[in-house]
């Protein structure tokens, strides 16, 4: 079981680390976990945020767990020498094209929710997001016009192949949920929706058992908020997915108990390739205090066991402790508790 450890910017590193204890508790055999470094770190050290000994190493792994990149003092350089492109670039080189997204309230949690606690309570979905297509990887560019008035572009492109297989995945996904996968474009106004909703309906022939609706992107933002236990899969592009799946964190109640996975076509001896990481940032202001919530990174984890090494049990172990950590009142700063970084893991060991 290879994994690359890579830690990060900020809080990446404390996250990780509790994350690392968790899995090293559960004593599993043939483990081998090396770490290197990504994104600001990478760049002071090595010159560049995803370095070829990090590429390397990942190419080489059966997963990747990762924290988090972002560091203020990277602002000014290129944009090619950011902490972010970091991610991107592992995502572009290891074609990851899928991110999986879980949402649901943890019981005991309703009060943290922005929504009525009937409405929060109600929330279970998973967001299956699209990520090597739509503007974040379309050609772009600044022009400057004859009248000196400048001029920022982004070409938002999908091609049938690309919608279809993040389609399929997500039909999937559905079939194991609760067979129901709601496609969220943009159709009405962009050409690049049309062939997406043309294209996903093609694809939802092949799975009779799954129920499909539409929904444009403006109603499914009002949709998550007013009626979020409607959803069950959310089928969406890049831009759509990045704005939805933050939305969807703060339905739950902190964007630092939600996990993720990235993932392509690679398989491996026990599952899929993928990249597993928190959806929060790196949080830089609060690094090295000891106060981030290390809650998500663990449940990152706990994907990974799932979806790259078979390891449904021991997954449905960590989450179990978890959530039994917080309803034991368990609580970060950043859900109105005072437990440290290391005290939540060893919170969630305890339970383990």
């Amino acid at each position: 079981m290879k994994i690359a450890l890579l830690p990060g910017d900020g809080i990446g590193p404390e996250v990780s680390a509790q994350a690392v204890r968790v899995l090293e508790a559960l004593d599993l055999p043939g483990v081998e976990m090396r770490t290197a470094d990504v994104g600001g770190i990478a760049f002071r050290n090595h010159g560049h945020p995803l370095p070829k000994e990090t590429l390397d190493l990942a190419r080489a792994s059966e997963a990747i767990l990762f924290g988090a990149v972002g560091d203020p003092a990277c602002d000014d350089l290129k944009r090619e020498l950011r902490p972010e492109q970091a991610i991107l670039g592992l995502r572009a080189e290891l074609g990851l094209f899928a991110n999986l997204r879980p949402a649901k309230l943890f019981e005991g949690l309703e009060e943290l929710s922005t929504l009525r606690p009937e409405v929060a309570s109600a929330i279970d979905l998973l967001i299956v997001r699209e990520l090597n297509g739509d503007v974040y990887f379309g050609a772009k560019g600044i022009d400057t016009l004859e009248n000196g008035e400048r001029e920022g572009w982004d070409r938002m492109s999908y091609r049938t192949s690309e919608v279809r297989r993040i389609a399929e995945l997500a039909f999937r996904a559905a079939q194991g949920r609760r067979g129901k996968v709601t496609s969220v474009d943009k159709a009405n106004v962009l050409e690049t929706s049309q062939v997406w909703r043309d294209t996903v309906i093609e694809v939802a022939k092949d799975f009779p058992d799954v129920a499909l609706e539409h929904m444009y992107v403006d109603n499914a933002a009002m949709q998550l908020v007013r009626a979020p236990g409607a959803f069950d899969v959310v089928l969406t592009g890049n831009l759509f997915g990045d704005i939805l799946s933050d939305q969807a964190s703060v339905c739950v109640g902190s964007i630092g108990l939600l996990a993720s996975a990235s993932l392509g076509e690679r398989r491996t001896d026990h599952g899929t390739f993928g990249l597993y990481e928190p959806i929060h940032g790196s949080a830089p202001d609060i690094a090295g205090k000891d106060i981030a919530n290390p809650m998500a990174m663990i449940l990152s984890a706990a994907m990974m066991l799932r979806h790259s090494f078979g390891c449904e049990a021991e997954a449905a172990r960590i989450e179990a402790a978890v959530a039994k950590a917080l309803g034991n009142g368990v609580r970060g700063g950043d859900i109105g508790g005072e437990a440290g970084c290391r005290e939540v893991g060893d919170a969630v060991l305890a339970r383990l």
